[in-house]
């Protein structure tokens, strides 16, 4: 009686969808009313507007400043004149006139000395100040075949090449003993918790330079969410296709495999922003490529791939597979070299470094329990000094690259 009263009831009411969207549809007519209303009961703003612009690149060419800048603030800004070292110039601008989050660039014809030092300051129409600093003037190259060819080169320095010699050390892992193979799976998460900590500091730096009126440094936290829950849900859905495939008889790839693949991905989405941060600093000329940074970097990423190699141990893969894992946590520094050098956004970077810090964070919950010991404990002796010696190697290493 009651399953039929019901199932009455169900016949008889609106449909689930209706239900979900009804109160949406009226968050949408209050909203409407309210705009057409023109917000009743708030008045005019008094006081001057609020005007905060950011600076989100800087073009050197000869005898010429260009500045790409970015309305923060939540009142439209009128630019009105513009200084290099005090001096007041004539320039060109896209549109003297920007909107909240609109961009516009200026042109500030100044015949600029490489090596020196300059100050530009942007006042708007109601006297507002916004200064920016250039510390070395250096011309930013022309992105044309030649400079994508040296930025692609620059990556494979300081990303492909570092991580596949460092992946050497799988014959070395394989003849170890059980005890310290755990060692070395707790190195290796010294090493990417470093990289983890180390990218988040770098894109908070990065988010504080920019435009806050996109998240600033929540940014960084929104991608290593992002990155973190996207990473879960992969896993679950291949942990849960290997059990199927085991179930079924069928083959399935090794669990150390799929250990080195995950590290593979979260160490390329950290070399991702590492080659942005090179690019950047190299289209600004705060870059000495000399060999001394190009040791330290490889020094400093060579350890990534003993990273990579620690969870196989018990495998036999391939060459080809061996060769994509180099590649996969590797190559994205080109990407980010490109990106960085050519097309630079604190907001964008920000972001990105974000998602290295939690694809690593994924990481290393992953790999946790492969460190574990007879007795299960999670921090035993050996896990403890992995853990220090893989934050120690590079934070040494990291102290030979200073761009």
């Amino acid at each position: 009686m009651e399953a039929g009263a019901a199932t009455e009831r169900t016949a008889g009411a609106p449909p689930a969808w209706l239900l979900g969207a009804a109160p949406l549809a009226l968050i949408a007519l209050v909203i409407g009313l309210f705009a057409l209303l023109d917000g009743p009961g708030l008045g005019e703003r008094s006081g001057p507007p609020v005007e905060e612009l950011a600076v989100e690149r800087t073009v050197l060419r000869p005898g010429e400043i260009e500045l790409r800048i970015r309305n923060d603030g939540p009142d439209a800004v009128q630019i009105a004149q513009v200084t290099v070292n005090e001096a007041f110039l004539p320039f060109e601008i896209d549109d003297s006139r920007i909107g909240r989050l609109g961009s516009s660039t200026i042109t500030i014809p100044y015949p600029w000395v490489e090596g020196e030092g300059y100050g530009v300051a942007v006042f708007t129409s109601t006297g507002g100040t916004i200064e920016h600093e250039i510390p070395v003037a250096v011309e930013t190259p022309e992105a044309d075949a030649g400079f994508y060819g040296l930025m692609a080169l620059l990556g494979v320095y300081v990303g492909v090449i570092p991580v596949s010699l460092g992946m050497l050390w799988l014959p070395f892992v394989r003849r170890v003993s059980h005890e310290w193979l755990r060692v070395l799976i707790a190195f290796t998460i010294g090493l990417l918790a470093f990289l983890a900590v180390d990218a988040a500091l770098e894109g908070l730096e990065i988010a504080g330079e920019g435009p806050g009126a996109f998240g600033g440094p929540a940014l960084v936290y929104l991608g290593a969410l992002v990155a973190y829950l996207g990473l879960s849900g992969i896993d679950a859905h291949l942990s849960r296709r290997r059990a199927a495939a085991e179930e079924a008889g069928g083959g399935t790839a090794p669990a150390g495999s799929y250990l080195a693949l995950l590290v593979a991905i979260g160490i390329g989405l950290h070399n991702l922003g590492e080659g942005l941060a090179i690019g950047s600093a190299y289209a600004a000329g705060a870059l000495a490529l000399g060999a001394f940074l190009v040791v330290g970097f490889a020094l400093h990423n060579t350890t990534e791939g003993l990273a990579i190699v620690a969870p196989l141990a018990d495998s036999r893969p391939s060459l080809s597979r061996l060769l994509a894992l180099g590649l996969i946590a590797g190559a994205p520094a080109i990407l980010g070299a490109w990106i960085g050098a050519a097309a630079f956004n604190p907001s964008a970077a920000a972001l990105l470094f974000g998602v290295g810090v939690g694809a690593i964070a994924q990481v290393i919950v992953q790999l946790s329990p492969a460190m574990r010991d007879s007795r299960r404990r999670l921090l035993h002796p050996g896990a403890v000094g992995g853990l220090l010696g893989g934050v120690a190697v590079m934070y040494a290493t990291g102290l030979l690259i200073a761009g």
